[in-house]
């Protein structure tokens, strides 16, 4: 190992002075070079993109993935340059473990052709989400990524040695700023020997007169700093540059928000789409196992109220006694308590008793006797029927 004791010296004695330039500074004690104000909101712009981005990469990730040790094993799997073994998501083994529960239990027997049914949609989920994730990762954890680990090392590297320089300029115009209240000291006094403890070693020999030796003193602090202040300059324009590049990486993430939205937008259409496929495959299914007028309780389903109309749900007549069904024909409004209502989503009607919904259409509705409170009666001209509540916005 190649060990310098000097260059350990130097580079201690220097760590030194600069604290002590850190301190002063603090203290108001010695005069600091400032940046000018577009500087400076370029140096505060780039801290809030590291910030920001950050904290919007942790957040993706653990939306993506919510397992903390399932994360953690990705990590490791990336810093040691090996794929990851592919992992089968919560909704893939929910419908595989369905699957096995449908042929244990007999897939010819209702249970198990719904858990069969069931089981198919939620492996379909589980693909939609896998692919979800796949995009989101290469589009934008990766971008993301790639500016935390790449350009903003660079950015920060190139500020350290920023701020370095200006260390290096301040010591320079204090040094010169002491040989020039010297000099003058030198000029008043005569010819006493000056004190060039903190500008010169001390076995340094004096040869001259101590004007002459304060004027060289003086000229040589000049060029020190002329060279203090070109070096500063040029890496001020150098790390300038880099942060006004920071409007570039703002864009690129722009970008890549755009595909992570149309991903993440992709996906829930897909799911909804094959919520909706289940449904309507569930409300056959139902429609076959409880026939309208079966009054047997022990045939009746567990739960005699229709399901909420979250998503568009396919209703069969109820076999709750209670519950007045609804023919369009015979329906006839109320003299009061009908109010108008906008439509927010697209309905499919499930049957003649429904009437089908557009988005953002205005519609009559209103409600009879002995009605489930998720349900309306709905008028659009001659056409007449019942409407989820979920679906509309009531108008005063």
């Amino acid at each position: 190992m190649d060990f310098s004791v000097k260059k350990l010296a130097s580079d201690a004695g220097v760590f030194f002075s600069r604290a002590v330039q850190f301190t002063q500074e603090n203290l108001g004690q010695a005069e600091k070079t400032e940046l000018d104000a577009h500087f400076e909101n370029l140096l505060t712009r780039a801290d809030n993109t590291k910030n920001w981005t950050e904290k919007i990469l942790h957040q993706t990730e653990v939306l993506l993935q919510p397992s903390p040790s399932a994360r953690v094993e990705e990590f490791l799997y990336e810093k040691l340059d090996r794929k990851a073994p592919s992992r089968v998501t919560t909704a893939e083994l929910l419908g595989q473990y369905m699957t096995e529960a449908a042929n244990d239990f007999g897939p010819s027997t209702p249970y198990g052709q719904t858990l069969i049914k069931v089981g198919d949609t939620q492996k379909h989920l589980g693909a939609a989400e896998r692919d979800f994730i796949h995009s989101s990762s290469i589009n934008f954890l990766t971008p993301l990524r790639n500016f935390l680990e790449g350009d903003w090392k660079t950015i920060a590297k190139e500020r350290r040695i920023l701020q370095n320089r200006r260390l290096d300029l301040d010591a320079c115009k204090a040094r010169l700023k002491k040989s020039k209240a010297a000099e003058a000291k030198a000029a008043l006094e005569g010819d006493a020997l000056p004190d060039f403890q903190e500008t010169r070693p001390r076995n340094y020999i004096l040869s001259a007169s101590a004007s002459a030796l304060w004027s060289d003193e003086v000229d040589k602090a000049e060029h020190e700093l002329r060279v203090a202040q070109t070096e500063f300059d040029r890496q001020a324009e150098v790390t300038r540059l880099l942060l006004e590049g920071i409007s570039s990486t703002h864009v690129n993430h722009l970008r890549c928000l755009h595909e992570f939205a149309e991903a993440q937008a992709t996906y829930f259409a897909q799911s909804y789409q094959y919520m909706l496929d289940l449904q309507k495959q569930l409300g056959s299914s139902r429609a076959e196992l409880f026939p309208v007028g079966n009054t047997d309780p022990a045939s009746q389903p567990l739960s005699s109220s229709p399901p909420p109309a979250t998503l568009p749900v396919l209703q069969v007549a109820s076999s709750n006694p209670g519950e007045v069904p609804l023919n369009p024909v015979e329906v006839t409004p109320p003299v009061s308590g009908t109010r108008k209502a906008r439509v927010l989503y697209d309905y499919e009607a499930a049957d003649i008793t429904e009437l089908a919904l557009f988005a953002d259409e205005l519609i009559t509705v209103y409600s009879l006797p002995g009605m489930d409170p998720d349900w309306l009666v709905g008028e659009r001209g001659n056409k007449k029927g019942k409407v989820p509540v979920t679906y509309l916005e009531l108008l005063s």
